[in-house]
């Protein structure tokens, strides 16, 4: 043989290793947009990314993986050579289930020995899978969830229901305007206009004592809390650009809301009749029995985890979190007096603690069990009242002192629910890191024992 055919045969050699490194870069950006997309928190995306590059035979030391909002990055350098791949990731939903799921992938591909075409294979199914619930039904959940939070506030049985019929409607209303192609934050703004005008036409009914409390709670669907909570989660882990993206999103969704908000009002104001008015003074202390806020905190948490897509054997450890959660918040806000932001944390602290042993239970990631947990406690009214009171200015003495507490007590329980279920997590992540890389250096060897390492 010679030389020039030796030079031939490297050279396919090289540009072979060169194709299989791609496609395994490319299956790795593919897993990392399906958590983008799918709202997980960049420490579970950067995570599970070099879980899968184990199992893909990339090296740590040599593979360099960066996250943003809208893009992922992953480079691997040996000194010699480097090779860098980008992926593009536009849309933003909600999926638990794709998060569980994928988590699931990761370690079973190290076990069972996948082959590449088998994890893709695998792959396809998690990002082509019908979610659990129907629109219709997930419809339903966000108007019993809204519901919920109307009971949560105080409001008797047919004002839930109106709650309820009124947020129904919004939320189809959105998930039409985002099907016809209407930018996302216009969406948020008509399905809170329809929203608010369906519970201020079914005060006239007569049939509730709470006739107002309905305009409180039925645009609710929208106030995004896991973002809200990943912002925090992606701060406290220094993952600064993308929490302060997640941040810049979740201003917009709010304000959104509260422009839909403020043009209904404006509509609705009569010379004689000054909506504005009983909007913003509606009292939100509620004064009902502990088992009312456990019914309302369940039905709210389950209707959010249909948000969520969360798998329905879970729906009944879910209204569980929601129950600890908020008689946990109002416990020590109403009877031990502490307010509301300790109140809140440690509604969070308590679900975030049993979370960390019920993960291992039920064999999913903590947070498809905390956040739906915590959502309830979310002051969604507090924040769009801060932006209704600065967009809706008149020069009265005190509105701007208003506004910021507003915002400021919004802000503080929100940083606070966050805290309350990171806290459990950053002391135990370590013990928990520890165990998983040690799992996961033995599975590893294991399969290199068996001759089946990705080459």
């Amino acid at each position: 043989m010679t030389m020039k055919d030796n030079r031939k045969i490297n050279e396919q050699l090289s540009e072979q290793e060169v194709l299989l490194l791609r496609r395994k870069l490319d299956l790795l950006l593919r897993t990392g947009k399906l958590l983008v997309e799918s709202a997980a928190d960049t420490n579970r995306i950067v995570r599970n990314m070099y879980r899968v590059a184990a199992y893909l035979g990339l090296p740590e030391d040599k593979l360099h993986i960066d996250v943003s909002y809208t893009m992922l990055v992953v480079n691997v350098s040996d000194g010699a050579h480097s090779y860098s791949k980008f992926q593009k990731c536009e849309k933003h939903g909600i999926n638990m289930t794709a998060l569980s799921e994928i988590s699931k992938l990761s370690w079973r591909a190290i076990e069972r020995d996948y082959s590449l075409d088998q994890y893709e294979e695998e792959l396809n199914k998690i990002s082509t899978k019908k979610r659990n619930y129907t629109p219709y039904l997930v419809a339903v959940g966000a108007g019993f969830a809204c519901g919920g939070f109307c009971k949560l506030f105080g409001c008797d049985w047919i004002a839930f229901l109106f709650a309820s019929i009124s947020a129904f409607c919004g939320f189809r209303v959105r998930a039409r305007c985002i099907e016809f192609g209407i930018n996302v934050y216009m969406s948020i703004a008509i399905a809170a206009f329809v929203s608010t005008c369906l519970a201020y036409l079914s005060s006239f009914t007569g049939l509730s004592s709470t006739p107002y409390h309905p305009l409180l709670a039925c645009a609710l669907f929208i106030v995004p809390g896991v973002p809200l909570i990943n912002f925090v989660d992606d701060m406290i882990d220094n993952y600064l650009l993308v929490g302060i993206t997640r941040a810049a999103n979740t201003v917009m969704m709010v304000g959104a809301m509260a422009f839909g908000i403020v043009l209904a009002m404006r509509l609705l104001v009569m010379e004689d009749f000054n909506i504005d008015k009983k909007f913003s003074e509606l009292s939100m202390v509620p004064h009902d029995s502990y088992l009312i806020y456990a019914i309302a905190a369940a039905i709210s948490a389950v209707g959010f985890s249909m948000i969520f897509n969360i798998q329905r054997r879970l729906l009944w450890v879910v209204a569980l979190g929601g129950v600890i959660a908020v008689c946990t918040r109002n416990f020590v806000n109403f009877e031990l007096g502490f307010g509301p932001v300790i109140g809140s944390f440690m509604g969070g602290f308590i679900v975030s603690l049993i979370a960390i042993k019920a993960v291992h239970w039920f064999h999913v990631p903590n947070h498809v069990l905390t956040i739906p947990s915590v959502i309830p406690m979310i002051p969604g009214v507090l924040m769009y009242r801060s932006l209704f009171t600065f967009i809706n200015m008149t020069g009265v003495i005190g509105e701007v002192t208003l506004a910021m507490s507003n915002g400021i007590n919004a802000s503080l329980i929100i940083l606070c629910i966050s805290l309350g279920v990171a806290v459990p997590n950053i002391f135990a992540r370590r013990y928990i890191a520890n165990d998983r890389q040690r799992f996961l250096k033995e599975e590893l060897e294991k399969r290199k024992a068996r001759g089946k390492s990705i080459q």
